[in-house]
């Protein structure tokens, strides 16, 4: 690159603009202020972008111009295709209308766009997203996010989630988005607090936070917080702010209340579940979005009711699994479901220690006095019963536990309920169940049952039928994952599973870990083909689970529905590689407590789902629920104990009123607030755009395998699909991806759907991305780059592809986007033109002209001429060159244009000018073959 000799004025400094500073030349990306430039290297990835501050700098800040190929630059055909296409892989800065696209580490399917579009459409972003689980909320709240990023809407923002969903957050911000997000929960606050500046705060230090909700909910937090919060705000798990009468979830819904006081303020509220049948609840959720959305339509008139109906459209986009298959032709997204029941029958002692446990909680509650007491007994008795149908040895845990005293009824609902307000690590373990002094005794015998059964775990039917079950699912080729609900039942699953399974990798996973604990101890089994994992339902959210597992066997019922579908939902969802997932649920089919969940909870669910395609949360009038379980275990037929009466009242009919209720709002949210968002022929041509954009399989295999054939770690064949020996790579290749979690040896795919265990490589894979990055920077900056990682940047070659002397030049351009009301933003494109004696070629056929293996070498001596006579030809190309650039600009206006007429209508103009004079990279001389 050249330097001139004057010195530049900062307020001469442009978008796009070059300049020299500390030895080297930058490209300039923005002007945070009237005295600082972002720039970043001309060499170099987006990774390596600083802040510049001229008047502080000891060598002034000067103008430079890119400077072209050498003839002593000269490398083979092989390196100008590696070239061309390491060029266009690695920018990052797309002057196509999805600016975020580039930067995606997920090839996004067509449906996934509609919240972007949709977001596109309002000047403040406010959705509600409350996809199905598994659909992909995550991945398209980060295309929003990152959008944004990319135009310049945002400089920064806030993740506002579970504790237990911190850590999957930032992981997926980093691999999915190429954002560095800080985690700030309670753990970690006080040491980022730790050298921040007086006045400042965490939020105005790290621009990109994922904070725990428990976290800054707090009464002392919030309202610091709110005047700190950053302009754009995700909240994940929406439903658990807004239900519920419990402080913490008042503390959640007030602060979120307070930040949405900022009309300005941009929100995503993400959702499997936005309506749980509390009308209330989803009032304030829908609060959230826009005031006039609060309280329903004005008036039942249809006029009314459709403005209603048109005004929620525009932020609430909502669609169920059959929607993607059918409407959206993406049947393929998802795995097939494969449902199944597992009936197991206890006998023996099992049996009996179960009718013992009942009857002995039955006499308790016989002398319980009073309504409070009554109920206390009965929820003690569901929630003993419930572990001694888990195992005996959650039946040992839970009567010890019994022996230590009351357990108030706030402690016992989460637990008997399967309530989910984001404390599932909290409500693995097996509670104590409110004794009085009386029982001692009587506890004491039925614990020396409970120890013995569990000496002899082997032999329980229940046990027994999970092994039968995991063989099948191994003969099928499937990984399953057994959830329980108790800790100790886990535990001793996992030390059965290891003595019947030798050859598989047996994991348990439970609330005893830190939520950085089971993550690591998820992501070690990928490297065991053969694998089991055995967890509580710290796992049913925060970490997905469909890159190692393709089945699920729920080894204990769920008494939520939701809770459920969540645990399926880490196996069954985007990004699921087996074209089947399982999904087994065992029950004792002579179990008393197992008999009356399915009888009151589980059969009404599945009919509302089958009915209206919806999972709904079990009715929130727990009493009601309560006495609808014990009134069905007493009532079991399979009981041959004395029958002993207590007066339930209606509580089965009031229980079957609540699920009606639940079923009609469940109907009404489909029709009443039922909308289209955007159509699949609106959408698909775009996102057609963007998968051109980032680069087909094709090119992408083309060029990672040309890549490592250049750096001697060639790709071996297995199959259809390759393998990479990541460790063989050289050294500054091999450190920059085990940063990024490459190491060993994997077999990869470039198909969109891979076989499990093979990893899918796009144009953002880490192994792509950065042998681009080097390779590009190997051309422009050598000395950066170790050994054949290096390009040259010239060459010819004879060939058959053109009939005259023809000159290929690689081209960057750069062009200078602006949208009304917003910031002049850099874009980038890599492209070719190829000149002969009368005519051009440009873009895709220009570059087309370097594919055709060369039909021979020329002479050492004349390689080195032929550059030469093409340098000196530039002159007499750059008219041509600047018209390019200039088409593209045009056409690119069009894009952008076409793009936001689609999402806002008509007046919204994107200006984009071409920056000159353009880069050329690279310049190649094609000599015709003679015939």
């Amino acid at each position: 690159m050249n330097s001139e000799a004057s010195v530049l004025q900062v307020s001469q400094v442009q978008i796009g603009d070059l300049v020299q500073a500390r030895g080297r030349e930058w490209i300039v990306l923005a002007k945070p202020t009237d005295t600082l430039l972002r720039v970043r290297p001309l060499s170099g990835s987006e990774e390596d972008a600083v802040l510049l501050a001229p008047k502080l700098e000891r060598e002034k800040v000067r103008p430079a111009t890119f400077s072209l190929p050498t003839p002593q630059q000269l490398d083979s055909q092989d390196a100008a295709r590696l070239l061309a296409d390491a060029l266009r892989l690695s920018l990052r800065r797309g002057a196509g209308p999805f600016r975020s696209a580039a930067h995606l580490g997920v090839e996004p399917r067509a449906y996934q766009l509609v919240p972007m579009l949709m977001a596109m459409r309002l000047d403040v972003k406010r959705l509600l997203i409350a996809d199905d689980v598994g659909i992909g909320k995550t991945i398209e709240a980060g295309m929003i996010l990152r959008e944004m990023l990319d135009r310049g809407e945002v400089d920064s923002f806030t993740v506002l989630c579970p504790p237990h969903l911190v850590d999957q957050w930032v992981a997926e911000l980093a691999e999915k988005f190429d954002i560095d997000a800080v985690a700030v929960t309670s753990a970690r606050a006080r040491a980022l607090e730790q050298g921040i500046a007086l006045g400042d705060t965490i939020f105005g230090v790290h621009p990109f936070t994922v904070v725990s909700l428990d976290y800054i909910k707090a009464d002392s937090r919030r309202e610091s917080f709110a005047q700190a919060c950053p302009a754009m705000v995700i909240v994940d798990e929406a439903h658990a702010c807004v239900g519920g009468s419990e402080r913490g979830i008042q503390q959640r819904f007030s602060l979120l209340e307070r930040l949405a006081e900022d009309a300005g303020r941009h929100m995503l509220l993400l959702t499997a579940t936005p309506h749980s049948g509390n009308q209330d609840a989803y009032a304030r959720l829908l609060s959230l979005l826009h005031p006039d959305l609060a309280g329903g339509p004005d008036s039942p008139d249809p006029n009314a009711v459709e403005r209603y109906r048109r005004r929620l459209a525009q932020h609430f986009v909502q669609r169920r699994r059959p929607d993607i298959a059918d409407k959206w032709g993406e049947a393929r997204a998802f795995a097939k479901a494969m449902k199944a029941d597992a009936p197991y029958t206890l006998t023996g002692d099992f049996q009996a220690f179960q009718e013992d446990v009942l009857e002995y909680c039955l006499g308790v509650a016989t002398r319980a006095d009073g309504e409070r007491a009554r109920r206390l007994a009965f929820w003690g008795t569901l929630a003993l019963m419930r572990c001694v149908g888990s195992s005996p040895a959650a039946a040992v845990s839970a009567l010890r536990n019994r022996l230590g005293g009351m357990a108030e009824e706030a402690a016992l609902e989460p637990v008997l309920f399967d309530a989910d307000e984001g404390q599932l690590a909290d409500n693995d373990v097996e509670p104590a169940t409110a004794p009085d002094s009386e029982e001692a005794a009587e506890l004491k015998t039925l614990i020396t049952r409970a120890e013995n059964l569990a000496a002899r775990f082997g032999e329980d039917p229940k046990l027994r039928e999970l092994v039968r079950q995991v063989k099948v699912l191994i003969e099928k080729g499937a990984r399953p994952v057994i959830f329980c609900r108790f800790i100790t039942t886990a535990e001793a699953l996992g030390e059965a599973l290891r003595a019947q399974f030798k050859k598989q990798t047996v994991e348990v996973v439970t609330g005893r870990l830190t939520p950085e604990e089971r993550r690591e101890r998820v992501e070690a089994l990928a490297d065991f083909p053969d694998r089991i994992l055995v967890a509580t339902d710290c796992l049913s959210e925060g970490i997905n689970l469909q890159s190692l597992f393709s089945a699920v066997v729920h080894y204990d019922l769920n008494w939520n529905p939701t809770r459920h579908q969540q645990r399926d939902g880490r196996v069954d969802r985007f990004g699921q590689q087996a074209e089947q997932v399982f999904s087994i649920m065992m029950f004792g089919a002579n179990s008393i407590i197992d008999g009356a969940v399915i009888k009151v909870i589980t059969e009404k669910m599945r009919r509302i789902e089958k009915e209206t395609g919806v999972v709904v949360p079990i009715p929130e009038d727990s009493a009601s629920v309560s006495s609808a379980l014990m009134q069905a275990m007493l009532l079991d037929p399979n009981r041959s104990r004395r029958q002993i009466q207590f007066d339930f009242g209606d509580a089965d009919q009031q229980l079957e009123i609540r699920w009606k209720d639940a079923e009609e709002t469940a109907r009404k949210s489909q029709t009443r607030y039922a909308q289209g968002a955007l159509k699949p022929e609106e959408v698909l041509p775009e996102w057609q755009r963007m998968r051109d954009l980032l680069g087909a399989q094709t090119e992408v295999e083309r060029f990672t395998r040309r890549a490592l054939a250049r750096v001697e770690t060639p790709m071996g064949e297995k199959g259809r699909n390759w393998r990479v020996r990541y460790e063989d790579l050289p050294l500054q290749l091999a450190e920059k991806l085990k940063a990024r979690g490459l190491t060993g040896t994997r077999t990869i795919s470039f198909a969109d759907h891979p076989a499990p265990d093979v990893a899918h490589v796009g144009r953002t894979h880490p192994l792509v991305a950065t042998l681009a990055e080097t390779m590009a920077e190997g051309a422009l900056d050598p000395g950066g780059v170790e050994g054949k990682a290096t390009l040259g940047r010239a060459g010819a070659w004879r060939t058959r592809a053109v009939q005259t002397l023809t000159t290929v030049l690689l081209l960057r351009l750069r062009f200078k986007l602006k949208t009304s009301g917003r910031r002049t933003l850099l874009a980038e494109e890599a492209t070719a033109i190829a000149f002969g004696p009368d005519a051009f070629a440009h873009g895709p056929e220009a570059l087309a002209l370097l594919e055709p293996q060369a039909t021979g070498d020329l002479a050492e001596h004349i390689i080195p001429r032929q550059v030469e006579q093409a340098l000196s030809r530039l002159p007499q190309y750059q008219a041509a060159i600047a018209a390019h650039a200039q088409e593209r600009a045009a056409a690119l206006r069009e894009d952008h244009d076409r793009v936001r007429a689609a999402t806002r209508g008509e007046g919204v103009t994107t200006e984009v000018e071409a920056v000159l004079p353009a880069d050329v990279i690279g310049i190649y001389v094609l000599v015709p073959e003679a015939n």
